[in-house]
C-alpha cells in the first residue's frame, strides 16, 4: 500500500521556492548581506526590525538547516560582517537593544521614520563612522550616541530637539554635523571641542546666540545659521580660519558681524535689518567673493565697497538704495550685481536684473557719453577694421571687449591685438553673431569669463567647449535650444546664464557639470527637469526657472538642500501656491519635501 493518501497533493518545487523570513525579509537579501557586508530595507514600511537582521552575523542561516553540502560561495561561517544597514523611509517608532549585535556597522541610515527614542546600545557600535537620524520625532538625543568616537557625519534635521548635551563636543572625530529644523533654543559650550568639524548646519531653529566656544572649530569650512533669532554674532567667528561660507540669512541683525576670517568667500546676509555698512566691517573682507545682503534696510553704500577687490556677486535686491557709489564700478572682479527693488534714480529698471561685469557696471554708474571711451586716447588703437580696442583694459584689467559693435564676424585683428596676453574676460555681447569666433581657441588657457550675450546664436560651437578654465559663461538672449554634449569638458564652470532663449527643458549636459553654482534659465520655455539629476549638483546653489513652461514642480526638487535660491515665478503650475512662493526659497522646499510621497 502506498504511504501517500490518495488525494494528496504532493509539493514538486519545495525547496525551490523562494522563501522569506517570518517578518517579510526576502532570504535572499540576508543571504546578500552576509556577503556584502551591506542591507537596504529602505521603502519596506517596516514597523519594526526583524530580529533575524540584528542576529545576522550570529545566527546560522535558514539554508544551512535544510542543506549539508555548500559550495564555496555559501558557506555561511565565512560571511561578511554588517557595515551598511539602509533603513530609511519605513515606519519604525523604536530600535531594540539588539543593534548591539550588529558591532562592525559603519553606516547606519534611519531618515524618515518615526523615531522617538534611541537605544542605549547605540552607543556600543564603536565603528559607527555616518548615522543619518533625520525626520523623526526624536525629542532628545540620548547621551549614548556621543561615545561613538569614530562618528564623522551625524545628522539630525527636521526632528523635535530643544536642546542637544553637552558631551556632544566628545565626538572627536565629527565632520558634518546637521542640527538644522529642530527647536533648539541655546547650544552647549561643549561643541566647540569639534575641532574637527568641517560642517555646522544650525538653520531653522530658535537660537538667539552662539556659544563664543565656536570659535575654537579652526577646520569649519561652512557654518549655516538661518532662519533663526540671532541679534549678533560672536566676536570669536573671526578666529575661524578656515571658515569659506557664512549663513546668516532671515535673522535679526543690525550690523554687519565684525569678521577678519581670511578664507571667507560667501557672506549670506539677506533678510535681516542691517541699515548701514561700516568701513571697517568692509576692511576685514578682502577675500570675500559672494555677499548677500538683500530684503535688509541699506539706504546708503560707502565709498569703501571698493575694498571688496574679490568680489564676485553683489546681491543688494530689495533695499531702500536710491545711489550707488561709483566706487562700485572699481570693483575688477564683479561679475553679478542685483539690484531689484531699488528706488534707484539714473538707471534704468530693466538693467537692474540682468548680470553685470566689471565693464557694464562702469558704464552704468559713470554714464560715459557714446564716444568718450572711458580711457586716454595712448590706451587705444583704431584696428583697420575701424573697431577700437582699449589696450589698458586689456592689460591691466585682462579684459577683451568688442562688444555693441553690430558685427557679424569678430576681424582676425581683434584677435591679433590680444596675442600674447592673458585675456581673462572676453565680452562679444550686443552683436549680430550666428556662430563663436572661431579664434576663441586661442584663449583657450586663460579666459574664464565668457560673454556672448544678445546675439543670434543657435549654437554653440566646439571652440567654446575647449576652453578649459572657464568659470563664467553668458549666453543670455540668444536662439539656442540645445547645448552640445562636449560642454560638459568645462570641469571648471560655475556659473551659466541662458536666460532668454528657447530650452524646453533642462539642458541634459548640464546635469554632468558638477562644479556648476549658478544656472539662470528664465524665460525660456522650460517644462520639465529631472530632479534626481539636479540633486547630484551637490554645488548648485542658484537655480532660476522664472517665466518658463513648468506646469509642475516635482516635490523631490525640495531634496535639492544646496540650493539658496531658487526663482520660479510667472509658471503655469498650480502648487506650490503663489503665497508659498513669494515666501522666498526655503519655503518652497519645505513645501516640496513635505509632499513628497513616503
Amino acid at each position: 500500500m502506498s504511504r501517500f493518501k490518495r488525494g494528496a497533493k504532493l509539493d514538486t518545487m519545495a525547496g525551490f521556492r523562494t522563501e522569506k523570513t517570518d517578518s517579510g525579509v526576502p532570504l535572499g537579501l540576508l543571504k546578500g548581506a552576509r556577503k556584502s557586508g551591506q542591507l537596504n530595507l529602505s521603502g519596506r514600511s517596516l514597523t519594526e526590525v526583524p530580529l533575524s537582521v540584528w542576529r545576522l552575523n550570529v545566527d546560522p542561516p535558514e539554508e544551512s538547516k535544510q542543506s549539508v553540502s555548500f559550495s564555496a560561495e555559501d558557506r555561511w561561517w565565512d560571511q561578511t560582517d554588517l557595515t551598511k544597514l539602509l533603513l530609511s523611509n519605513n515606519q519604525l517608532t523604536a530600535l531594540s537593544e539588539d543593534i548591539r549585535l550588529l558591532p562592525a556597522l559603519t553606516t547606519l541610515d534611519l531618515h524618515d521614520n518615526q523615531l522617538n527614542s534611541l537605544p542605549n546600545a547605540l552607543g556600543e557600535l564603536q565603528e559607527l563612522q555616518k548615522l543619518s537620524l533625520s525626520h523623526n520625532q526624536l525629542c532628545v538625543l540620548p547621551v549614548e550616541v556621543c561615545s561613538l568616537r569614530n562618528l564623522r557625519s551625524l545628522t539630525l534635521q527636521q526632528n523635535l530637539l530643544d536642546h542637544v548635551p553637552e558631551e556632544l563636543g566628545e565626538l572627536e572625530s565629527l565632520e558634518d554635523l546637521d542640527l538644522s529644523n529642530n527647536r533648539l533654543t541655546c547650544l552647549p559650550n561643549g561643541l566647540g571641542r569639534l575641532y574637527r568639524l568641517l560642517k555646522l548646519d544650525l538653520s531653522h531653529n530658535l537660537l538667539p546666540c552662539l556659544p563664543d566656544s565656536l570659535n575654537n572649530m579652526k577646520n569649519l569650512r561652512l557654518l549655516d545659521c538661518t532662519h533663526n533669532q540671532l541679534t549678533s554674532v560672536p566676536v570669536g567667528l573671526s578666529e575661524l580660519s578656515s571658515l569659506e561660507q557664512l549663513f546668516l540669512r532671515h535673522n535679526r541683525l543690525r550690523l554687519l558681524p565684525q569678521l577678519h576670517a581670511p578664507a571667507l568667500k560667501e557672506l549670506h546676509l539677506g533678510n535681516n535689518q542691517i541699515e548701514v555698512l561700516e568701513a571697517d566691517q568692509l576692511s576685514l573682507l578682502g577675500s570675500l567673493m559672494v555677499l548677500e545682503l538683500r530684503d535688509n534696510k541699506l539706504k546708503v553704500l560707502p565709498d569703501q565697497m571698493s575694498l571688496l577687490s574679490a568680489l564676485q556677486r553683489l546681491d543688494l535686491t530689495n533695499n531702500d538704495i536710491s545711489t550707488l557709489p561709483n566706487s562700485v564700478s572699481l570693483l575688477p572682479n564683479l561679475k553679478i550685481l542685483l539690484l531689484e527693488g531699488n528706488p534707484l534714480r539714473g538707471i534704468r529698471r530693466e538693467m537692474l536684473t540682468v548680470t553685470h561685469t566689471h565693464t557694464h557696471t562702469h558704464t552704468c554708474l559713470c554714464a560715459e557719453e557714446p564716444g568718450t571711451g572711458g580711457g586716454d586716447e595712448s590706451t587705444a588703437m583704431t584696428l583697420p577694421s575701424q573697431a577700437r580696442i582699449n589696450l589698458h583694459a586689456i592689460q591691466t584689467l585682462k579684459t577683451l571687449d568688442y562688444s555693441e559693435k553690430q558685427a557679424e564676424v569678430i576681424p582676425d585683428d581683434v584677435f591679433d591685438a590680444v596675442a600674447g596676453q592673458a585675456v581673462a574676460t572676453a565680452i562679444f555681447s550686443k552683436n549680430r553673431l550666428r556662430a563663436a569666433p572661431p579664434r576663441l581657441v586661442e584663449l583657450r588657457g586663460s579666459v574664464s569669463d565668457l560673454q556672448l550675450a544678445f546675439n543670434r546664436l543657435d549654437h554653440l560651437s566646439l571652440e567654446v567647449c575647449m576652453l578649459t578654465q572657464l568659470t563664467h559663461l553668458d549666453l543670455r538672449n540668444n536662439q539656442f535650444s540645445v547645448l552640445p554634449e562636449e560642454l560638459e569638458a568645462l570641469t571648471k564652470l560655475r556659473c551659466i546664464n541662458l536666460a532668454y532663449n528657447r530650452f524646453k527643458s533642462f539642458p541634459e549636459v548640464l546635469y554632468h557639470v558638477v562644479t556648476l553654482e549658478t544656472v539662470l534659465l528664465g524665460n525660456n520655455q522650460v517644462g520639465a527637469l529631472d530632479p534626481a539629476l539636479l540633486c547630484e549638483l551637490k554645488q548648485l546653489g542658484t537655480l532660476d526657472l522664472a517665466n518658463n513652461d513648468l506646469l509642475a514642480v516635482p516635490p523631490e526638487l525640495g531634496l535639492c538642500t544646496s540650493l539658496r535660491v531658487l526663482s520660479l515665478e510667472g509658471n503655469p503650475f498650480r502648487t506650490p501656491r503663489a503665497a508659498i512662493v513669494s515666501k522666498g526659497t526655503d519655503a518652497v522646499l519645505e513645501y516640496l519635501r513635505s509632499r513628497i510621497p513616503t
